[in-house]
């Protein structure tokens, strides 16, 4: 095999990084025992942090960042899977302990692999990708945990991202009412409207409260914020409701008080897709290519880039800049 194209990142000094293309054979990557012709991945903030430099998100350098892919074995050592087969893989330590898929070719361990779902194309995986796929997982364990629509609404915090975006569509979807907490209020409410949100709700009108319980007001939450906003959560979510904790993008710290676990039974739900048991992330992409999956994926996805245009684009998302999901055009097969 020839060698391909890769974004690279390295470290040359202590506490800086920096991404690179360069030209890599196979041998470069590491070990795995399965190799992917990659044909579409995606941005998601833990690879716009890589790729920027803003954290340190790879265990060692120099490492290929990207935690999404899809594409055809090229070839493969494992009998599960032949040249030609349509497969993904999202999470399970690409892109951060391993090469990831902002390359040409990945090589990947077996058991990270999911086979293509019928129900999907391989642009249509990607642009669900690991957020999708999180949100999917939030609804999952929330639903396991008797989660109902009878108990209230959802909100959602962050719901211009990725996982936001996609969650609003798949609670819709399961029969509940969802709102929409968002720091871009105004600025989003015609999107946020289009996936499905019941009410948007701007993040600086909220009171945050200091009591160790606050009026009881949704039936359950999706967070991807972490810190203030978890803790307000925690304090006017009604009784028996679920919290999905999957983000931090507010801080990671949490301030608050065992009163709503024991005195109204709210549960969180830590939400760790990256190590997600294989049985479960089976069932759960076997949901996203029927039943649960997503409708509006056309207007999640609102920005498609190459290779070459892969830094500026994370360095968008950093900024702050981008509303939904975007998609990274590597061969483009599919």
């Amino acid at each position: 095999m020839s060698s391909f194209e890769a974004l690279r990142v390295h470290s040359p000094e202590k506490n800086r990084t920096e991404a690179r293309f360069e030209r890599l054979d196979v041998e470069a990557l590491s070990p795995g025992d399965v190799v992917v012709r990659v044909a579409w991945s995606g941005i998601n903030y833990k690879d716009a942090l890589a790729v920027t430099g803003k954290g340190r998100i790879l265990k060692s350098y120099p490492k290929v960042p990207g935690i999404d892919l899809a594409g055809h074995v090229e070839s493969s050592s494992d009998a599960r899977y032949r040249p030609g087969d349509a497969v993904l893989v999202t999470g399970c330590n690409i892109g951060e302990v391993f090469d990831g898929g902002y390359a040409e070719f990945a090589r990947v361990a077996a058991d990270s692999i999911i086979r293509k779902p019928d129900g999907l194309s391989l642009r249509e995986t990607m642009a669900i990708g690991t957020a999708g796929f999180t949100a999917a997982f939030a609804l999952r364990r929330m639903l396991e945990n008797h989660q109902a629509p009878a108990m209230g609404p959802i909100a959602i915090t962050g719901p211009t991202g990725g996982v936001g975006s996609i969650a609003i569509d798949l609670f819709k979807r399961a029969g509940f009412t969802v709102q929409a907490i968002t720091g871009k209020a105004g600025q989003a409410d015609g999107y946020l409207k289009s996936l499905g949100a019941d009410e948007i709700i701007s993040r600086q009108s909220l009171t945050i409260g200091n009591k160790p319980l606050e009026s009881a007001t949704w039936g359950g939450a999706v967070d991807n914020l972490g810190g203030d906003t978890l803790a307000m959560l925690t304090r006017t979510v009604k009784s028996w409701g679920n919290i999905a904790s999957i983000g931090l993008a507010q801080s990671h710290e949490l301030q608050t008080t065992v009163m709503p676990f024991i005195l109204r039974g709210v549960s969180i739900l830590g939400i760790h897709s990256v190590e997600c048991p294989r049985a479960w992330r089976e069932d759960i992409w076997a949901r996203l290519s029927g039943e649960w999956k997503p409708r509006v994926l056309d207007r999640i996805v609102t920005r498609e880039v190459t290779l070459k245009e892969l830094p500026a684009a994370c360095a968008d998302l950093i900024a702050g800049t981008v509303t939904g999901r975007t998609l990274v055009r590597i061969s483009g097969a599919e």
